[in-house]
C-alpha cells in the first residue's frame, strides 16, 4: 500500500552532521464518493484539484483512487531546472 512508507527524517546535530531516524507516516485524504448517472461510482479529492477517478464497484474505485492521487501528485524531474547545488529529496507525508 503506497500510503504506508518509510520517511527518512534528518535531525541536524551540528553544522554538516545529520542523525538518520525512520519513521512511519500516513497521509490521509478526504475522498468525495458520487452515485455516476450511467452507473458505477466516481470520486474527486477535494484537496488536489481535478484529482478524481471512476470504478464499477467500490473496490475498484478504492483501487482507482490510489492510482489517481499518486499520478496527480507525480512530476517529471526532467522537467524541472535544477542548479548544481541543488538537492532533490523524496519525502512521504
Amino acid at each position: 500500500m503506497w500510503l504506508r512508507k518509510v520517511a527518512l527524517v534528518y535531525y541536524a546535530k551540528s553544522i554538516g552532521e545529520r542523525e538518520e531516524k525512520r519513521e512511519i507516516r500516513k497521509m490521509k485524504l478526504k475522498v468525495i464518493i458520487h452515485e455516476a448517472e450511467e452507473g458505477g461510482l466516481w470520486a474527486e479529492v477535494p484537496a488536489i484539484p481535478g484529482c478524481m477517478t471512476q470504478g464499477e464497484s467500490i473496490k475498484e474505485l478504492i483501487e482507482n483512487l490510489y492510482d489517481a492521487v499518486e499520478g496527480c501528485l507525480s512530476i517529471d524531474m526532467a522537467q524541472i531546472p535544477l542548479a548544481k547545488s541543488d538537492t532533490v529529496m523524496e519525502i512521504a507525508v
